[in-house]
């Protein structure tokens, strides 16, 4: 689904993503790791269209989207969440679920005046689809909380829920589990392998936890210094002097630390 071709993005000087390519299979889910700063974030930014890549192409569906802004990617299936949930405060969970589909016949002023059946409508169906993300997601309990109040986990929740109200083919998960307890992780977890299995939803993940990593993904793609370093199973990754060093600068005598979880 998505190619990424000699991919660079620069800051000055410094060269946060530094050729890197790859590819994301339609029906995965991709786990990207990696040391800290090794380009993850900002390779998630540029095929996401927040920043404009200095070099390289990316191809989604056979097609360039290169520097398309966010709004396009977003109406073509490509959607992606952030490592600090990005929710309306004062609305509910439900509100906020609802505020997603774009092109709503309430966004015009002409509507409000002459369309309020067709608005009407409309809300209902988001109000229907939006109850059904909530309990899909198992926080229906939620559905009249102020967003802001929720916890970190169920705002991760709630991120993914706003995914689920568009056709995405898509989703750049970017840290899904900082912040985030045992419990609820399992529970982010259950709900991107049943998109996945039962709505055809195409993941990529970058996660600290190596044990959702091997949890959900393969395959396992590993970044360092801006480039892709390796790619395989979970197993193969753990098992690869070149990963191992990258996180801990030393050789497999500490494969132990990197399969307990070495910040990835």
């Amino acid at each position: 689904m998505i190619e990424v071709r000699e991919l660079h993005k620069h800051f000055g000087g410094f060269h946060a993503v530094d050729g890197a390519s790859l590819r994301i299979e339609t029906g995965s889910i991709t786990g990207l790791i990696g040391p800290n700063g090794a380009g993850k974030t900002t390779l998630f930014n540029v095929i996401a269209g927040v920043l404009p890549a200095t070099g390289g192409t990316v191809i989604m569906d056979g097609e360039d989207i290169t520097g398309l802004p966010p709004h396009v990617l977003f109406s073509k299936g490509l959607l992606r969440t952030f490592q600090i949930a990005h929710e309306f405060h004062s609305m509910t969970c439900r509100e906020n679920l609802m505020m997603v589909p774009a092109g709503q016949s309430g966004e015009t002023l002409w509507n409000t005046w002459f369309g309020r059946r067709r608005i009407a409508d409309e809300e209902r169906a988001l109000r229907a689809k939006a109850d059904e993300v909530l309990d899909f997601l198992t926080i229906s309990h939620l559905a009249d909380h102020p967003a802001g109040k929720i916890s970190g986990g169920q705002k991760k929740l709630l991120e993914l829920g706003r995914t689920m109200m568009v056709d995405a083919k898509i989703v750049f998960l970017d840290e899904v589990g900082a912040g985030v307890n045992r419990t609820l992780l399992n529970t982010i977890g259950d709900a991107i392998i049943r998109l996945n299995k039962e709505r055809g939803y195409t993941f990529c993940v970058i996660e600290h936890d190596m044990d959702f990593i091997g949890r959900l993904c393969d395959p396992v793609i590993v970044m360092a210094e801006g480039r892709v370093l390796a790619q395989g199973t979970i197993d193969q990754i753990k098992s690869n002097e070149q990963v191992i060093e990258a996180y801990l600068g030393t050789g497999l005598k500490n494969k132990d630390k990197l399969e307990a979880g070495a910040s990835a």
